[in-house]
């Protein structure tokens, strides 16, 4: 049976967010950006990728090619509302984001880039988790499931007691599920492997907020992306959270440079879309 659909759709002006979670997340991920979004006036939609929310075999029964189709359907819808768009994600869903401006250019004005996870390279990854590259096509790779581990991506501990608890009812639609398996994440090699032959071509003005501290996906992946990416790239690093920076402590602070990249493209007029007009009025 296919899994509810979990997304969160907020009506607000004529600048959109379209926020995608990560591997094996859920739209739960960030639900506190996109309220704050919304209260400074903007439309802001995180869908829920297909396959997710679910059991394993839902995200199993597909793959990023799936994912990213979610993706453009609710870009296409965003942008027949809006006249500025921001995509952004979180982890795997940052990851998406470029992709999805890789391929519609015309419909994305900027990109907010949060804990972008081209590897996980954290501080909390095993050692050996590299060896699983190499294992992946075995019997045992094929069975191996990537296990949430503490401090689950989560520095302020009121907030990681909280998602412990959700994991431990087994409530997939808030917090995800329990491990990601090793066939969810070769499909997202696949997509890393796309994605970054064609950060060159992505030209928009893009965000990208990482922890220091990141346990997940280390700074490696920041200065990668702001390496690779062909436009303008504010970076910044958060100094007292760990991966979920949607949720976690210095969330306020997301919040605040996400509205600023929106104010500018929007004291801009954002770059023009063929045959259409545009409505730049200061939130």
């Amino acid at each position: 049976m296919a899994a509810a659909d979990h997304g969160i759709r907020l009506a607000g002006g004529r600048t959109g967010f379209l926020l995608l979670h990560g591997l094996g997340g859920t739209p739960v991920e960030l639900k506190l950006i996109a309220r704050a979004l919304n209260a400074a006036g903007h439309t802001v939609h995180c869908p829920q990728l297909v396959g997710h929310c679910g059991s394993e075999g839902d995200l199993l029964a597909t793959g990023w090619r799936d994912w990213a189709r979610s993706a453009l359907d609710a870009l296409a819808r965003l942008h027949a509302e809006c006249d500025q768009v921001i995509v952004g994600g979180l982890s795997m869903g940052a990851v998406l984001a470029i992709h999805v401006a890789a391929e519609r250019p015309a419909q994305v004005d900027g990109l907010a880039l949060y804990a972008p996870t081209l590897r996980y390279d954290g501080w909390s990854i095993p050692r050996y988790a590299f060896l699983l590259k190499w294992l992946i096509n075995t019997p045992l790779g094929r069975r191996y499931r990537f296990p949430e581990r503490e401090p689950y991506g989560i520095k302020h501990r009121r907030t990681r007691q909280t998602i412990m608890e959700a994991m431990a009812s087994g409530d997939t639609a808030m917090a995800g599920l329990e491990g990601t398996p090793a066939r969810a994440l070769q499909q997202l090699w696949r997509l890393v492997a796309v994605t970054r032959a064609r950060m060159p071509a992505v030209t928009c003005p893009a965000l990208l907020v990482h922890a220091r501290e990141d346990d997940i996906a280390g700074l490696s992946n920041v200065f990668e992306i702001q390496h690779r990416l062909g436009g303008l790239v504010d970076a910044v690093i958060l100094d007292d959270c760990y991966h979920l920076v949607t949720i976690d402590q210095q969330r306020g602070i997301v919040v605040d440079r996400t509205l600023a990249l929106a104010n500018r493209l929007a004291t801009a007029g954002g770059r023009t879309r063929p045959g259409r007009a545009r409505v730049a009025a200061a939130q």
